[in-house]
């Protein structure tokens, strides 16, 4: 079968971790101090979908403007999250290329929008005049309605806070309850121990690229929900296989 061509769009991150011991708090203030072992560096949001998408085998060209920097320092023994700290630089629109259908030679194309300035609806509006290909969103704007036409995922989180909704095609995520569809609920096996950074990022890699091999929602919808099953039980983002998922149905 011929590998998934897509365009690949969205607000990039740089995840760093700093793991450590804490065995002490400091005597300067009431918090803990963390003694430094070792760093890891991952690929988080547009970044995360991209390497998600290359692992289960697609090419892709991925377009994206600045990146953020979310630095996380973690006790080791406990995989608690001590902080968190953020660097969100400016971001301009990303400049698309041409989209005309006589010339695009992409298979579907990828939007992961954390609203950060990379995806405007303007950007929206020029792939739904020009591409005609099937385009799948993962967004958290509000007004979803301005996506109608298109495969949009969200998280339950984002449905409750949207202002309006597409009336065709929206997936919902529920956590470790599963993702609804049409009104249809698809359960995902129960994790007991889960980390859920990267989960949402997963599912919807993982549901492009099933839909773009099989034009089935359903099928794509299960094998999203055993994908991201694999991911929660790693520590931090984590790019399941194609052996990991099917291990997983």
């Amino acid at each position: 079968m011929k590998k998934p061509f897509v365009l690949l769009v969205g607000d990039n991150c740089r995840d760093i971790y700093y793991y450590g011991n804490v065995n002490r708090i400091s005597p300067e203030a009431p918090v803990p101090v963390l003694d430094y072992t070792f760093k890891e560096e991952k690929y988080g949001m547009a970044g995360n979908v991209w390497h998600n998408l290359e692992k289960l085998g697609c090419d892709i060209v991925f377009l994206t403007s600045g990146r953020s920097t979310k630095t996380r320092f973690v006790d080791a023994k406990t995989k608690q999250q001590l902080i968190r700290f953020d660097e969100d630089p400016k971001r301009e629109p990303v400049q698309l290329p041409s989209l005309h259908s006589k010339t695009s030679v992409f298979d579907a194309i990828v939007i992961s929008d954390y609203d950060k300035g990379s995806i405007t609806y303007d950007t929206i509006d020029y792939i739904k005049k020009y591409y005609d290909g099937p385009v799948f969103i993962d967004t958290k704007k509000k007004d979803l309605a301005r996506f109608e036409g298109m495969y949009v995922k969200i998280n339950q989180k984002e449905y409750e806070d949207a202002i309006s909704y597409p009336e065709e095609h929206l997936i919902t995520t529920l956590g470790d309850i599963g993702a609804s569809y049409k009104g249809k609920l698809y359960e995902t096996k129960r994790i007991e121990n889960f980390d859920v950074c990267g989960a949402g990022d997963t599912f919807f890699a993982s549901f492009v690229y099933k839909f773009l091999c099989t034009k089935n929602i359903n099928e794509s919808i299960i094998f999203a929900n055993a994908a991201s099953s694999v991911t929660v039980q790693q520590n931090g983002v984590y790019s399941p296989s194609i052996q990991e998922i099917e291990g997983a149905l």
